[in-house]
């Protein structure tokens, strides 16, 4: 395995968001919606109802900021990508993350599996493919779309979706690393770009 990329390998996080799934749905918090539910009506409703998606510091996973800034401090190009709306992506622009891009899905006009999100991601970086690691919690929207677009992979077991997916037959070969913790990341890199020298 050869160095992820020039002396400022880029990565892509996500996962840096807790995500509310209480209410009701499938064990658990996973929410079911019924039949012709259309998020972006929903979302409009919740504006023009004076509730509009907002969320904070406090609601960012705890490893987040700390792995961020522990990858900007060994000079590697931070990115957090993933399919949120624009609003999510300024407040996370807001909140002065460590990063030297934050998108979603709605500013690219591509969400994930589909390929044309990870080619924008990939078009975003200041390397190739080979030189990003794309963390995800999920198999079929996040590690194998990023893997196909011929980035490297980790796999990191947050969330619901991380549970869920975590023993998958496809993981060994759709995740090149696996993680309960994002603060894991800074010391995978490290070893990666030391066996590379």
């Amino acid at each position: 395995m050869g160095r992820l990329a020039g002396s400022a390998p880029a990565y892509i996080l996500v996962g840096i968001r807790r995500r509310d799934c209480a209410g009701n749905g499938l064990p658990g918090g996973v929410p079911v919606f019924p039949p012709g539910f259309d998020l972006e009506t929903e979302r409009a409703r919740r504006v023009d109802a004076g509730q509009a998606e907002t969320f904070g510091e406090s609601d960012l996973y705890p490893d987040a900021r700390p792995a961020m800034a522990a990858l900007r401090d060994m000079g590697v190009w931070v990115g957090v990508a993933g399919n949120q709306t624009s609003r999510a992506g300024g407040i996370l622009r807001e909140l002065d993350l460590p990063a030297d891009m934050i998108a979603t899905s709605d500013d690219w006009k591509a969400a994930k599996p589909d390929a044309s999100f990870f080619r924008v991601v990939i078009d975003s970086v200041p390397c190739d493919a080979s030189g990003i690691v794309y963390v995800g919690d999920r198999v079929d929207n996040d590690l194998k779309p990023a893997k196909d677009a011929g980035m490297w992979t980790a796999f990191i077991r947050r969330g619901p979706w991380g549970y869920i997916w975590e023993r998958h037959p496809d993981m060994p070969v759709a995740a090149d690393w696996r993680m309960t913790t994002l603060t894991e990341l800074p010391e995978i890199v490290a070893s990666v770009n030391r066996s590379a020298r």
